[in-house]
């Protein structure tokens, strides 16, 4: 038996299995990551372009947000997922910079490629860039601009710059306004000291068919909702709120049921109970004193009508995440027991209908109220939804800038600034983390480079003139990607949260080494997060097939 097996190699994979080891993977997972990467390098700042997004279904979707494009992309490739998680953990952590953080993986990996083919190994890498990502976030530190938390002005710019070059570029000036007040309205200190910005009382609704500079900062919240009956009031001063999650309407049984009727009488019979029953539900919210019913479900014809003739103003069909938002602004609670219901459940708001919008606007008139809408409007859905995406990320900074109080000159500025002192720090090193170290500086100048490209410049003259501004003593200079001029970007109105840098810089380095971490891979069948393609993604010297066929369908 033994000399069988010594004779024999023993088989351990199923016959369907794949597997790639040492250099073949490396070079697989290099390849599938920045893939990932450059599909969205072209978005990248104020003239970066946008991609159209056409899934299965026939739905599209137009933008130039770096998360949004690789969640709606059909990735299917195991390595090329595990990078899109990047772009997750930046919009999650920061709320921007996601193309920033999946562009320098994907050079991180570029230029880790050629160390490998020095036969440099990949542990000496990963130690290098780990040293090199904390001595960046430090130098982040040291190179931030201190600010006001309360400076409308920096605020504005904060949020004017990340607006740049998306949907909501147009409209920026009045758009960043609405922001900042919308971020200083939830803006709160916390016992410690701390300011908190707590952007759940922040609600962004949107309405198609007017333009985004109308669009409008409210106290309290909006309701894209008809009232159930024509006949009911619409406006009110000082309402009671009952806020339902459970329908106004008779339970049906869960099984099929027949009646057997011998007389019309025992039809009525039926009948009258059924509206008893509903005027029992009338007849508690009218003692309940309420006002008016907003409902998360259906509400029956029968009970719109008691209502109506009640003076009770019911809306239906209330979006869960209105409710929740509501119980905030007017103080009260949500009811899933119309029995059980108290007065104390009921808050208070005044109602106010606008016919030609088709919203009502509510604002609370309790002692303890809290929540903002931004209403954004465009021309059209597209649009619109183009218009949130952006917005959402400048509420993000805003409160990134609020709660750290720093920023940076933007433009390039911080990476060129950066890359320059992580050569000094390179001096320093020793052993072969010194090329890696060397090799993160160069990633990051990535950043200067793919602006002037996306602008139309030459990114080598751009990137050439940085540098000679930065070691004469200009650590803000930066491009100015519509004159291609190097000035002080700062002065200029670009400005970034230094949180945004620091974790781009740290999301993009544990991404790059948890990929060259992996020298084997192996599949229980074709190397792709869906099992079998009719192009044969994936496997071994198949390179990109599955990040291609994934990608294929969507760009």
């Amino acid at each position: 038996m033994s000399q069988q097996m010594q004779g024999q190699p023993m088989i351990i994979l199923g016959e369907d299995a794949q597997r790639m080891k040492d250099k073949s993977a490396q070079e697989h997972n290099i390849a599938a990551a920045r893939a990932v990467a450059e599909s969205v390098r072209s978005t990248l700042g104020p003239k970066g372009m946008d991609k159209m997004l056409v899934n299965s279904l026939g739905d599209i979707v137009v933008t130039n947000d770096g998360v949004t494009i690789l969640d709606e992309m059909d990735i299917d490739n195991p390595t090329a997922e595990m990078v899109v998680e990047v772009a997750e953990t930046q919009e999650d952590e920061a709320g921007d910079g996601t193309t920033t953080a999946v562009a320098i993986a994907g050079e991180l990996l570029k230029n880790a490629e050629e160390l490998l083919e020095q036969d440099i190994h990949p542990t000496a890498i990963m130690r290098g860039f780990d040293m090199a990502s904390e001595k960046a976030r430090e130098e982040v530190d040291n190179i931030a601009i201190d600010v006001d938390r309360d400076d409308e002005d920096i605020l504005r710019k904060v949020a004017e710059t990340s607006m740049t070059g998306k949907g909501a570029e147009q409209h920026k000036d009045v758009l960043a306004g609405l922001i900042v007040d919308a971020a200083q309205a939830v803006t709160v200190e916390a016992d410690d000291g701390s300011v908190v910005v707590d952007l759940a009382f922040v609600d962004v609704e949107t309405q198609t068919g007017r333009s985004a500079g109308e669009s409008e900062l409210l106290e309290g919240g909006v309701i894209d909702k008809d009232p159930v009956h024509e006949d009911m009031p619409t406006d009110f001063e000082d309402a009671d709120v009952l806020l339902l999650d459970t329908a106004l309407e008779l339970d049906e049984a869960e099984v099929d049921t027949q009646v057997s009727v011998t007389d019309p009488s025992q039809l009525q019979t039926f009948l009258d109970q059924e509206e008893e029953e509903l005027r029992a539900m009338v007849d508690k919210i009218v003692d309940l004193g309420a006002d008016v019913v907003l409902c998360q479900k259906g509400i029956d014809d029968m009970v719109q009508h008691y209502l109506a003739k009640e003076g009770i103003l019911a809306v239906r069909r209330v979006k869960k995440s209105d409710i929740e938002f509501l119980t905030e602004v007017i103080d009260g609670a949500v009811v899933s027991d119309l029995e059980s219901a108290t007065a104390a459940d009921l808050g208070s708001a005044s109602f106010r209908r606008d016919a030609d919008a088709e919203l009502f606007y509510i604002e609370g008139t309790g002692e303890v109220t809290h929540g903002v809408t931004l209403l954004l409007r465009g021309s059209t859905e597209h649009v619109v939804d183009e218009l949130e995406r952006g917005v959402e990320d400048a509420l993000d900074v805003v409160t990134d800038t609020i709660i750290s109080g720093q920023v940076l000159a933007g433009g390039g500025a911080p990476e060129v600034e950066l890359a320059s002192r992580l050569r000094d720090y390179a001096d320093g090193v020793s052993g072969r983390e010194q090329l890696a170290v060397e090799s993160f500086a160069d990633a990051i100048e990535l950043v200067p480079r793919v602006l002037a490209e996306n602008a139309g410049l030459d990114s080598i003259d751009a990137l050439v003139d940085l540098r000679a501004a930065h070691e004469g003593g200009d650590q803000r200079a930066g491009l100015n990607v519509f004159t291609g001029d190097v000035e002080d970007t700062f002065e200029t109105g670009v400005v970034e949260p230094a949180h945004v840098k620091r974790q781009a810089m740290s999301s993009a380095t544990e991404a790059a080494n948890l990929v060259l971490k992996i020298d084997d891979i192996i599949s229980a069948g074709d190397l792709s997060t869906e099992g079998e393609d009719e192009g044969g993604a994936g496997g071994p010297g198949g390179g990109m097939g599955g990040m291609g066929g994934g990608m294929g369908g969507m760009m």
